[in-house]
């Protein structure tokens, strides 16, 4: 039974995080183009919703290229170890008020921890490549990862310590309303991390086309690369899902239905300024990027640790 339903369960992960990509792209080229001062897809259906189901096909059709000289087993399954935790981080995300997929008593350290062993595949796809600016982009990836984990963690900690517990649907059970202005430096010191976590702009350095030609999925074509975009709008809508239940109550709002749908506009609001601000601003500087993680948003994230955990003793 237990893996009927873990099976069950992935089906509707991947369906979930696909169906989101589809229309994660769709928007993020109006995203782009209203900001860059043009339509974007326009021309298949109303407002170019169809430009991605044209798109999907040839994804799934297109030639998967394996380079000569890559470690071939590597090369193929190295997508895989990326997506799926990620996919496997969505079933602690509280959907509705008292209930998700897996209610663990440790649902805040499963969503932290198991999306992190995605770099390993990002490592490993980098190096099954044999390509030197693959290689640099895992390499970057990896750093990056794991030192915006650390600010990342901590302002999750300031919720849970709020809260007095791990699990997300007792976290959102026990949401107040002024919580928001209090952990509002955690929830910007988590967006932040959490950008940087999906290695989007403008924290892309890992991929930083206009010097690594796509870092450490560089040589991937065809249904193995579309897998590493399906990765990227997971994190996101992961990300946004979790960061809106855990510090701002999520579906704890309305009850029913109506909990729900505003639950996810926000969630979808979040993940629209995720777009935004990756066409407006300019893509940072190595240096600046680990500079800016352990010089600004770890101490940040530590004093409103602080200050949560004086306001939970307080109270």
């Amino acid at each position: 039974m237990s893996l009927l339903l873990g099976f069950a369960y992935g089906l509707a992960a991947v369906g979930l995080i696909a169906g989101g990509a589809v229309i994660g792209v769709w928007w993020e080229r109006k995203v782009a183009g209203r900001i860059q001062l043009r339509l974007g897809p326009q021309q298949l259906g109303p407002a170019g919703v169809f430009q991605m189901l044209a798109d999907v096909p040839k994804l799934l059709f297109k030639e998967d290229i394996v380079p000569y000289g890559a470690d071939r087993p590597t090369f193929r399954y190295a997508p895989m170890l990326v997506f799926a935790p990620i996919a496997a981080s969505v079933a602690v995300v509280p959907f509705w008020a008292g209930w998700a997929p897996l209610d663990s008593v440790v649902g805040v350290a499963f969503f932290l921890a198991v999306p992190s062993v995605a770099v390993l595949g990002m490592l490993l796809s980098a190096w099954a490549s044999h390509n030197t600016l693959s290689t640099i982009g895992g390499m970057r990836a990896a750093a990056q990862m794991v030192s915006y984990e650390v600010p990342r963690t901590l302002a999750v900690l300031s919720v849970v310590v709020l809260a007095g517990s791990l699990q997300p649907t007792e976290i959102t059970g026990a949401w107040r309303w002024w919580w928001v202005p209090l952990t509002a430096v955690g929830f910007l010191v988590y967006l932040i991390a959490s950008v940087a976590e999906m290695n989007r702009g403008p924290f892309d350095l890992p991929e930083a086309e206009s010097e690594l030609v796509a870092g450490y999925f560089a040589d991937y074509s065809g249904f193995r690369w579309a897998i590493f975009m399906m990765a990227e709008y997971g994190s996101m809508i992961a990300a946004a899902l979790f960061g809106t239940a855990l510090f701002l109550g999520g579906p704890a709002w309305f009850a029913g239905v109506g909990g729900l749908i505003a639950y996810v506009g926000v969630a979808c609001v979040i993940i629209t300024a995720i777009m935004w601000a990756k066409w407006t601003f300019p893509r940072m500087r190595q240096d600046h990027l680990m500079t800016f993680c352990w010089t600004v948003l770890t101490p940040l994230a530590l004093v409103q640790l602080l200050v949560a955990g004086a306001v939970a003793v307080w109270l």
